[in-house]
């Protein structure tokens, strides 16, 4: 129709946090806040509707003057790659603002103004087709993500959220650097697209993947860098923490896709082992670490790091299966660990504690919340007929094909996570009944079962019937694999 579908998307939580700032009283925010989220989804329900899959091409793209003087555009577009995050983001921005209902109880309107502002930058990142515009979306993201943990988060929020800006802002700012070396080096351009046909020196592209690897790994996160993430999601609030695993850990891995495989092949395919080696070192150590805990939040996050190996795994081991597996799995984590942060924060509102030890017969005292909590529990650990088990079968794949002995570290990971998945749930749900003396639990209401039913139905939805999904991002991904091979083969 040519209607900038892509700018109302990006800037509709923008005009509604405009919106809230001349609004009084609470109700009035929160549901107007709600009615926002909803309107944005609803475009992206368009977009998908609206969608080619039978083309690799950028679709609904705009693209306008900036800065002229040093060739900065806004332009916007988006493949089979960025939709489905696109949909995603949109998608958790609802469900965070019903999660915050009665969590945030105070300065609710600054809390909805920077979690609209937090979803426009999001969206903004997985649309920009200008490194630039990129760079000034992922930088700004910082500031409100900041804020929601720094001012709404717990006792050690402070500390937190300066790790968290520390570790983020240190990987920005090598992200900076190598942006400047790849204007000056790919034509004087920021054009993403006119980018990824330049051929660059390897000499080049092994310098700019260090570069953009640290600021994507610290994102993602990969070990070693990924000790901000535990402390920023338990201190966190809970759409906060929904925020962090349903869409801002997957920023670095998007980077990986948009940048490193594309701009420098060679690069790519040259360091695939190590990096391969370094996400099954995640998908292992992240079990591990999980399996020690005894925090429920902390149990999640760092699960969190080994469901994240499996993404880094499934997009280097640099073929169809591995590449699709990896981008399911960004989607099917978005949804299946934002439903567990959910859950954790549902459970900590009643009982205000974490301590997996302070559970037990929550089965009992409330069996509604005890079986939603099963389904995303058997989710994560990719039990078939879940969506995990899509993505997780198509990374182990692909790993199998690419180094036997990686996709072998990769089982352990999923045996771990079994393990320490299954003992939470019969520890919480399945343990001697203390939660339901010690405290009053009451079960999900109609609010927190409008947060739960979506993500509910896309673990089973990916799970039973993956192919529309997969044919969102089948052309993109073969192109993408075309892209890499013909260039990479030269060294």
């Amino acid at each position: 129709m040519g209607l900038p579908l892509l700018s109302f998307i990006i800037f509709t939580p923008v005009a509604g946090a405009a919106v809230l700032m001349f609004l009084r009283g609470d109700d009035a925010v929160r549901w107007t806040a709600l009615g926002v989220t909803i309107l944005d989804l609803a475009l992206c329900i368009a977009m998908l509707a609206g969608f080619d899959t039978t083309t690799h091409e950028m679709q609904f793209t705009e693209k306008r003057p900036w800065v002229p003087a040093l060739g900065i555009t806004y332009a916007l577009g988006i493949d089979g790659i960025s939709a489905l995050f696109l949909f995603l983001t949109a998608l958790l921005g609802s469900i965070c603002v019903l999660a915050s209902w009665v969590a945030i109880d105070r300065k609710v309107k600054a809390f909805m103004v920077s979690l609209l502002s937090m979803q426009a930058l999001m969206l903004g990142v997985f649309c920009a087709l200008d490194l630039f515009l990129f760079y000034v979306f992922w930088e700004a993201m910082l500031i409100p993500m900041y804020l929601i943990i720094g001012v709404w988060g717990g006792d050690g929020r402070i500390y937190a959220a300066f790790k968290f800006f520390l570790y983020t802002l240190a990987g920005s700012v090598l992200f900076l650097v190598g942006v400047i070396v790849l204007y000056f080096n790919g034509g004087e351009t920021f054009d993403i697209l006119a980018l990824t046909g330049q051929d660059l020196p390897f000499r080049v592209q092994s310098w700019l993947f260090f570069a953009f690897l640290i600021a994507f790994a610290v994102k993602v996160p990969m070990v070693p860098v990924h000790t901000w993430l535990p402390d920023a999601h338990v201190q966190a609030p809970t759409a906060g923490s929904i925020i962090l695993a349903g869409v801002l850990l997957k920023m670095g891995a998007y980077g990986f896709l948009r940048f490193s495989l594309p701009m420098l092949p060679e690069a790519s395919v040259y360091y695939s082992t190590p990096m391969l080696s370094l996400s099954a070192l995640a998908i292992v150590y992240g079990g591990l670490l999980a399996l020690a805990q005894d925090d429920l939040k902390k149990l999640v996050a760092y699960s969190s790091i080994s469901h994240m190996g499996f993404v880094t795994m499934g997009i280097f081991a640099l073929n169809l299966r591995g590449l699709q597996g990896g981008i399911l799995q960004m989607f099917n984590h978005g949804v299946t660990t934002g439903a567990l942060f959910l859950f954790v924060g549902l459970i900590y509102e009643r009982t205000h504690t974490r301590s997996i030890a302070d559970y037990g017969g929550l089965m009992k005292a409330a069996p509604v919340y005890t079986a939603f909590l099963a389904l995303f529990t058997l989710s994560s650990m990719a039990l078939p007929g879940t969506n995990s088990f899509v993505g997780e079968l198509l990374v182990l794949s692909g790993g199998f094909a690419a180094n036997l002995a990686i996709g072998a570290a990769a089982v352990v990971g999923a045996l771990l996570g079994a393990a320490y998945l299954l003992g939470m749930y019969r520890k919480v749900a399945l343990g001697p009944a203390s939660v339901s003396v010690r405290f009053k639990i009451r079960d999900v209401n109609a609010r927190e079962l409008a947060a739960t039913l979506p993500l509910a139905v896309f673990v089973l939805w990916v799970g039973l019937y993956p192919k529309p999904f997969l044919n969102i991002m089948d052309a993109s991904v073969e192109h993408l694999l075309v892209q890499v091979h013909a260039k990479g083969s030269g060294q």
